[in-house]
């Protein structure tokens, strides 16, 4: 059983088949996101990397947005026309394979996460994805992204990439620390995995024990534990 796993993001979207055991059946392709990014120009651009990434026998999807039964709700940091848009269905009638779609962070996590108490993760990239485990069970789309943290500003707000290029690399970092901060009353986690493009402009020493930076592949190969 192979398992072509998409992960659709902000600036680019990701693909790779994997097998039964979670290895590469070849190499990871990558495109960029177009802009604008509404749903027929992101299908239109997945086009090439599925003819050249071989056979596969089912789909795994992780969306930047709440998705709901393979629906996508809602998607910030792509295009308002996403909003009730039936992902896993249009992929099934361009691949003629079985589709399950998840939200990206959710997805990323499956493949990272301990299954014991409370895991979270988040995810910095063009916006700030996060997911929440508990006992291993995802609780799907919880966007703390978008809860207000600071004034009238959200947690991507103040973490996104459009923050990030504004204040720079340094005064970003103490964001994220402070972002670290709040949540860690709130939710009790026992481990918070940090993933995304941004999460290599971390400094591992500046982070609480219990957090820990994750490489960003997993966002690929959490779509292979979407099946299980």
């Amino acid at each position: 059983m192979q398992t072509l796993c998409i992960d659709i993001g902000g600036t680019g979207i990701k693909a790779i088949v994997l097998d039964a055991a979670g290895q590469p059946r070849g190499e990871r392709l990558r495109v960029l996101t177009p802009r604008p990014a509404t749903p027929e120009a992101v299908l239109a651009a997945m086009e090439e990397p599925l003819a050249g990434l071989g056979e596969f026998d089912r789909v795994a999807v992780g969306f930047p947005g709440v998705v709901v039964d393979g629906v996508t709700r809602t998607a910030p940091n792509l295009d308002p026309a996403w909003q009730g848009f039936p992902l896993a269905a249009r992929l099934t009638e361009r691949t003629g394979k079985p589709v399950r779609v998840a939200n990206d962070a959710g997805v990323q996590g499956l493949a990272v996460i301990e299954g014991t108490g409370v895991e979270l993760v988040l995810t910095l990239g063009t916006g700030m994805g996060f997911a929440l485990y508990t006992s291993g069970h995802y609780v799907p789309n919880i966007e703390m992204g978008h809860h207000i943290f600071r004034g009238r500003r959200t947690y991507e707000d103040r973490v996104g990439e459009p923050a990030r290029a504004r204040v720079g690399n340094k005064r970003w970092r103490r964001r994220v620390l402070q972002v670290i901060a709040a949540l860690a009353p709130v939710f009790n986690y026992r481990v918070l995995y940090i993933g995304g493009g941004n999460a290599r402009l971390l400094d591992p020493a500046e982070l609480p024990e219990n957090v820990r930076v994750v490489d960003n592949v997993a966002g690929l190969l959490g779509g292979l534990k979407l099946w299980a």
